[in-house]
């Protein structure tokens, strides 16, 4: 049986691995291959600009990933620049803010729009996307806009309509996904909810000229879901968004949601944007499990990488990546990497107290589950699961590990994954049995990655 030493250097190469794929995706370094200032020309991803086609620059935006872009944004633009031609605005989440930064020395504001590990619109948040709407309706024609958005920031940027409260429309955006809804199901729903998403943003844009630079955080990159897609003109069908309502939430919708609903539905109109529109994705998860590949085969793996559209239930993952490893190991002579990108998800339907976790850490949880099965995989085997923005659930872990080691843990401590998969309890579990990945905020989103790595017999 493999000893103790042994199977923490394994742990330690399976984090490594998923550093890397997390460090490609850094938000400063993402800006740094993406903005320029030089000779009097601002470059925006693949946008160029003279700096006397335009007057001021205003920055505005929201995501996880928001403190980092700005800072990266600001080694980029330089003091003098910053503090002739920039304004701005954008919403973080509160454990995102860079203590050390001196607001009063940047044009750039970054606001904290809610509090750590509450993925959810607040009060603070309606604020802050406020500010963010007034800069871009009293913008100049010869202004540029530049909008900074990745993972978090359909939370980060609530701005309901008026004949809806923020109590109903959180009630609706926490139902749904405690429910089960897919991510293009809540997004959905929420941009008919909303003054900014949906392409909302675009339209009270008074600029000529918006770039919109954009952290990928959703399966397959479609620009009308990230963020729920403010700055993208996006269907509008009223009525299948109450039907998404219906299908999760049956008689519960709020009464001024089915009001407001059915209203804008009659009226089937839509005011079309005057601004013109530069949506880039400048970072995803498909560039993460790249970097991840690259840094498994310099510590000697081969590789595996399933792509980035893994999604689903998150102990049904767990299974899939056990039979896969079940599989393969009985084939190989050099250890394997077996990479996983995309988003599970956990409904907690018929759970009346659920216990404390996350999608990653339930994918760990059931992981182990799995291998207590089948021992002699267990002997060669770890899997780590982590949110690539440092958050799993409403909990300070990024996800969660499986491995040898931490079923000898729950054996000693007579401890059950079943019982605590059944309650959706993963972070209690793993806790005890030390098995939680922590990072603390990564200023990046792009999903979630899962690595496993499998030893030859």
């Amino acid at each position: 049986m493999t000893d103790e030493t042994q199977i923490q250097k394994r742990r330690q190469q399976a984090l490594t691995i998923w550093r890397a794929g997390v460090a490609e995706i850094d938000s400063r370094h993402l800006i740094a291959k993406n903005v320029k200032l030089q000779n009097d020309v601002l470059v925006l991803g693949d946008q160029k600009f003279s700096l006397n086609q335009f007057r001021n620059l205003i920055v505005v935006g929201g995501g996880k990933a928001g403190q980092g872009m700005v800072a990266g944004l600001e080694e980029q633009l330089g003091p003098e620049f910053l503090n002739t031609r920039v304004k701005g605005w954008v919403n973080v989440p509160a454990d995102c803010l860079d203590e050390n930064r001196n607001e009063n020395k940047t044009a750039i504001h970054v606001h904290a729009a809610r509090p750590a590990g509450v993925n959810e619109p607040r009060p603070a948040g309606v604020e802050g996307t406020k500010r963010i709407l007034e800069l871009v309706e009293n913008a100049e024609p010869q202004d540029l806009v530049l909008v900074l958005l990745s993972g978090g920031g359909s939370a980060l940027l609530p701005a309901p309509v008026d004949a809806i409260s923020l109590e109903d429309k959180l009630l609706v955006t926490r139902e749904l996904s405690r429910r089960g809804a897919t991510i293009e199901e809540l997004n959905f729903v929420r941009r008919h909810l909303s003054k900014i998403k949906g392409g909302g943003l675009a339209r009270s844009c008074r600029a000529n000229t918006m770039v919109t630079m954009i952290i990928s955080d959703v399966i397959g990159d479609p620009l009308e879901t990230i963020a729920s897609g403010p700055t993208v003109a996006a269907e509008r069908d009223p009525a299948h968004a109450l039907s998404i309502l219906k299908k999760y939430l049956r008689q519960e919708i709020p009464e001024s949601i089915k009001i407001y609903l059915a209203e804008i539905e009659r009226q089937n109109s839509q005011a079309e944007s005057s601004c013109n529109v530069f949506n880039q994705i400048i970072g995803s998860n498909a560039i993460a499990l790249n970097a991840c590949e690259q840094a498994a085969e310099k510590l000697g793996f081969d590789v595996i990488n399933t792509g980035s559209f893994n999604q689903g239930e998150a102990h049904l993952l767990a299974q899939q990546i056990i039979r896969e490893a079940l599989n393969q190991g009985e084939k190989i002579s050099k250890p394997l990497c077996l990479l996983y990108g995309g988003e599970t998800t956990v409904s907690l339907n018929g759970i009346d107290d659920p216990g404390k976790g996350g999608r990653n850490q339930e994918v760990a949880l059931a992981a182990v589950q799995e291998l207590t099965k089948h021992p002699l995989l267990a002997d060669r085997f770890v899997l780590i699961a982590g949110g690539t923005d440092g958050e799993d659930g409403p909990t300070d872990a990024a996800g969660g590990f499986a491995d040898l080691a931490i079923i000898q843990q729950s054996e000693k401590l007579n401890l059950s994954p079943a019982d605590f998969l059944t309650r959706h309890d993963a972070y209690h579990f793993l806790e005890a049995c030390n098995g939680l990945l922590k990072t603390g905020p990564t200023h990046t989103n792009v999903m979630d990655i899962t690595i496993a790595l499998i030893w030859p017999v």
